[in-house]
């Protein structure tokens, strides 16, 4: 089964969706919100998500911070350890990203979040996460 994608906007969006992932026995797939890069960081991301997923080292979690159409903060996402980075850029461009991050051992990923439960405006993160898992296959 593929991992559910969150979009996150904060640490208790993060930690709500790994810990319902973790009561489904699900891996999580935490995305940050468009351009994301440019106003939190790529160290405070990093940070972020490994925090949300120290109360369950048991489940897989993948982040993937969306640097907007910035090359220069995806390549330094890529020096501050994210193995997924998001870029809006030329094809040549993102050719030569790719092929950077992947000599790093990590990946440009251009996924879509259409399927993604965006957490943005949730009152309670963990009972949202919990209802939409319910339903998801």
């Amino acid at each position: 089964m593929s991992a559910p994608v969150f979009v996150v906007h904060a640490l208790d969006h993060a930690r709500a969706a790994v810990a319902a992932c973790a009561e489904r026995g699900l891996p999580a797939t935490l995305v940050s919100a468009p351009g994301a890069a440019a106003y939190l960081g790529a160290q405070v991301f990093r940070e972020m998500i490994a925090e949300a997923g120290r109360a369950h080292p048991h489940v897989s979690v993948t982040a993937v911070l969306d640097c907007g159409e910035d090359v220069g903060l995806a390549l330094q996402a890529l020096r501050h350890g994210l193995k997924a980075i998001r870029l809006a850029a030329a094809p040549a461009t993102l050719a030569k990203v790719a092929d950077i991050a992947a000599q790093m051992g990590a990946r440009l990923e251009n996924e879509s979040d259409a399927a993604a439960l965006d957490l943005l405006g949730a009152d309670d993160p963990l009972a949202v996460c919990r209802a939409w898992l319910a339903h998801y296959k």
